[in-house]
């Protein structure tokens, strides 16, 4: 799902230049699935018996494609972060950091050539911090995990509010920051008074479940 998901949403973001960019024959579900394989070859049990995969994935790619890629990269790199993510969520990885992607220049490549190679790394600017500010004055740091919300028990934030549902929204990693993704509840999520479907939040951004409003604050 996270792969299909990535490609399509990569060729929204470049919409006519998708395949003047990719004519060199790297195509964006190649970049995908190549970081995903290296994902799973390289996953490991951790302590507790949860399985933990890289975070940081380093790709290579010849001079050729990197000129034709060029207007890409930033996108490029978002895009696979969260297809990185998605695949985690799936399968039920967790990462020892934040998911870090850097697309390399390697004079030895020839063009249509990708290499991918993962490391653990514990620390990095790959996602800024942020964290979510309750009506107790409490403080729930975000992170590379979901962080559920409702009123089931289950739910990372659980609630009393009877206008919450049981398992009403998640706040997903999503590119540099995060994004508020509504579970179909029945009162809605609200985003600075805005019912929301699924929103990428700011600094300051009020957000309500239900009657329950809490705050972003992205550091």
């Amino acid at each position: 799902m996270g792969i299909k998901g990535f490609e399509s949403r990569l060729e929204r973001a470049v919409e006519g230049t998708f395949s003047r960019l990719f004519r060199t024959g790297l195509s964006p579900v190649e970049f995908g699935r190549k970081l995903v394989r290296e994902m799973d070859a390289h996953r490991t049990v951790g302590v507790g018996g949860r399985t933990m995969v890289p975070n940081a994935y380093d790709l290579s790619i010849s001079p050729t494609d990197a000129e034709q890629l060029a207007d890409l990269l930033g996108t490029l790199r978002r895009e696979l972060a969260d297809a990185a993510r998605e695949h985690a969520r799936d399968e039920r990885y967790v990462f020892v950091g934040p998911v870090e992607v850097t697309v390399e220049v390697d004079e030895q490549l020839r063009p249509g050539v990708l290499v991918v190679r993962s490391r653990f790394h514990e620390s990095g600017g790959g996602l800024r911090p942020g964290n979510l500010l309750l009506p107790t004055g409490d403080r729930v740091p975000l992170g590379e995990y979901v962080v559920s919300v409702g009123r089931h028990n289950d739910c990372t934030i659980v609630l009393g509010d009877p206008n919450v549902s049981r398992r009403h929204a998640e706040i997903r990693p999503s590119g540099d920051g995060f994004v508020v993704v509504d579970l179909g509840s029945t009162n809605g999520t609200k985003i600075n008074g805005t019912r929301i479907v699924e929103h990428h939040l700011s600094d300051g951004d009020e957000v309500r479940f239900g009657n329950t409003v809490m705050h972003f604050q992205a550091s």
